[in-house]
Order: structure tokens, then C-alpha cells, then sequence
């Protein structure tokens, strides 16, 4: 049980500035850090829930980009203290270069960013807030006007959050490591592989469940966006880094959630 608490502390504090007490990263207590991985995003949901629904209370004005929509899209960001959003630059930097694996790998551990990531973030940052500007209108329509209906949006939005971290796990034990070194090398040995492999299928069952529940046809679609992108993410490593690294990682978990985001909005749209 002390592992367990240990691992759950290791997570949090790796994954996340949540002040969490100090661990040991001793072999013992690295073995079940992946299986609380997801419990980060499980946090960001519930503060973006919680956020929409003091939107109306806060008599933010809809109809357009606005501060709702600024902190929806901050709010990943202050739970994790960007570090995936580091990863997603970085792996910009190295997909734009156009070189050989092992130049991009170099590429990676170069603490400068390049053209290419400050391209990206600006391009990343401006659909996310385009995104979170239609959920910010959702969260004041249904407590403004009664549209109790496209709440089901803000559940499956919050859910995403988990299903990200959920395949990013299961990628980091299933998949081959670009390297022996570093954090994802470093979580990926120390792990009780099978365990958190397990652990990562129950987890993105029961978001599956829940997306598809809460609203069947918009859920179907923003989970084919989540599973495609993770197949393109295991081929792209692969094929141009030689397997996965923890920049790799967090370029995954920021693509995945504002593509699956992006189509969960783009299919409820369709529908109304």
C-alpha cells in the first residue's frame, strides 16, 4: 500500500503542480506511477467543469472570444505546468527540421526553440481558444437559456482529459523507447508493465463508455479522432525518431485532446 501512495505522489509531482509530499524514486516506487497518470487529467475535467459552470455567476459575456474561453484553455496548462505543452514545441521543432532520427532526437534535447515551435504555438493556441470559445458559449446557454441538452458536450470534454493520459500510458509500456535514457525510458523500466497496461485499458473503457453515453453520434466521432491520432502518434515515433521519448509524449497528449476536442464541437455543431 505504501507503493501505491508513493507511485500516486511520484505521478502527481511529475505530472502536475499540485504540491504533492516528497517520494523516493526507488524501483519499488516507480513500478505503478503510470496507473496515476490519467487521475492528472481527471483534475483538469473537473476544474474545466467546475469553471463552466461559474461562467453565468461570473456574467462573462458569450458570443465570441472571451475570458472563459481564455481560461478553459489555460486551465490544462496551470494543472501541468506545461509540460507537455514543452514536448509538443519541442517535437515541432524536430519534425520541422527535416533530418535524420537521431538529428531529431538532438533536436529534442536542444533547450532553444526554433521557428517551427513558436509557429506551432501560435497555431495550437489559436484553434484551442476557437475551440473553447464554442464550449464557453455552450456553458452560458445552458444555464442562460436552458439548453440543459448540450451539457453532455462539457461531460465528454472533461473526459477527454483522461482518455489523452490513458493511451499516452499504455503507449509508454506497449510501445518501443527512441532511447534508454531519459523520463520516458526512465517510466517505462521502472514500470509493473503489465499492470499498468491493464490499468490503462480499464481506464479508457470507462471513458469510452461514458463519451459514447453521454451523447452516442458527437462521441463516436471525437473517439475515432482520439484513436487515429494515437495511431498516426506509434507510426510518427517510430518511423522518424525510432520510438517514443518523453517529448514525444507530451506532443501526443496536447494534439490528442484538442483534436478530439475540435471534433467533438464540429459534431455537435453539425447537429444543431
Amino acid at each position: 500500500m505504501g507503493a501505491l501512495w508513493n507511485s500516486f505522489k511520484i505521478a502527481f509531482s511529475m505530472y502536475s503542480k499540485i504540491p504533492m509530499p516528497n517520494s523516493p524514486w526507488d524501483k519499488e516506487n516507480m513500478r505503478y506511477v503510470m496507473c496515476f497518470f490519467p487521475m492528472v487529467g481527471l483534475v483538469i475535467g473537473a476544474l474545466t467543469v467546475g469553471w463552466m459552470a461559474l461562467l453565468p455567476l461570473l456574467h462573462l459575456d458569450g458570443g465570441g472570444f472571451g475570458v472563459g474561453a481564455v481560461v478553459l484553455a489555460l486551465i490544462p496548462v496551470a494543472v501541468t505546468g506545461g509540460i507537455h505543452l514543452d514536448g509538443l514545441l519541442d517535437t515541432s521543432d524536430a519534425l520541422g527540421s527535416w533530418q535524420e532520427p537521431e538529428r531529431r532526437l538532438e533536436i529534442l534535447k536542444d533547450s532553444c526553440a526554433g521557428a517551427f515551435a513558436v509557429i506551432m504555438g501560435c497555431v495550437y493556441f489559436s484553434l484551442t481558444l476557437g475551440v473553447y470559445t464554442t464550449f464557453q458559449d455552450t456553458a452560458l446557454a445552458i444555464w442562460q437559456e436552458g439548453a440543459f441538452s448540450d451539457m453532455r458536450s462539457l461531460f465528454q470534454l472533461a473526459c477527454t482529459y483522461v482518455f489523452s493520459r490513458s493511451l499516452s500510458g499504455l503507449a509508454i509500456v506497449t510501445r518501443p523507447m527512441a532511447k534508454n535514457t531519459g523520463l520516458a525510458a526512465a517510466f517505462s523500466d521502472g514500470a509493473q508493465k503489465r499492470t499498468v497496461a491493464v490499468s490503462m485499458v480499464c481506464y479508457l473503457i470507462v471513458c469510452c463508455g461514458a463519451i459514447l453515453v453521454l451523447d452516442p453520434v458527437p462521441g463516436a466521432v471525437c473517439l475515432a479522432t482520439g484513436f487515429l491520432i494515437y495511431l498516426y502518434y506509434c507510426v510518427m515515433a517510430k518511423d522518424k525518431f525510432g520510438g517514443i521519448t518523453g517529448d514525444l509524449a507530451g506532443w501526443f497528449v496536447q494534439v490528442v485532446e484538442l483534436g478530439m476536442a475540435l471534433a467533438l464541437t464540429v459534431a455537435v455543431c453539425i447537429r444543431r
